[in-house]
């Protein structure tokens, strides 16, 4: 008996199974490549992000600076007797008698006389 061999047509959906398997996982791995949190969109988010606490760490970076020079001033190896003056003038309140006062009405307060008038 001989030997036959029978042959089947693939059918075009078993033809199309694999090219639109990598199709997809294309596409998926594409758009997360666009739009991911770590994708072009992303990053360019990251790079803005980066550039505002930037800003607000320098900002910080020349505020203790200064609370650092002024707290130098008030070591008692390096006292500065204008930041002495200064500093007692404030906590006690207190002028000279040939000073000149210019006393300023505060926001806060001028809010409250705004609201009780209305």
């Amino acid at each position: 008996m001989p030997a036959t061999t029978r042959q089947r047509k693939q059918s075009v959906f078993r033809r199309l199974i694999i090219p639109a398997a990598a199709l997809s996982v294309l596409a998926y791995y594409g758009f997360h490549a666009l739009n991911g949190e770590l994708g072009l969109v992303g990053r360019a988010r990251i790079e803005r992000q980066e550039k505002l606490l930037q800003a607000e760490l320098d900002g910080l970076v020349k505020e203790r600076n200064s609370y650092i020079a002024k707290v130098t001033l008030l070591r008692p190896e390096s006292l500065d007797p204008d930041m002495m003056d200064e500093r007692a003038r404030q906590s006690l309140n207190l002028v000279q008698g040939d000073e000149l006062v210019i006393l300023r009405r505060s926001a806060r307060y001028a809010n409250i006389n705004q609201n009780s008038v209305e």
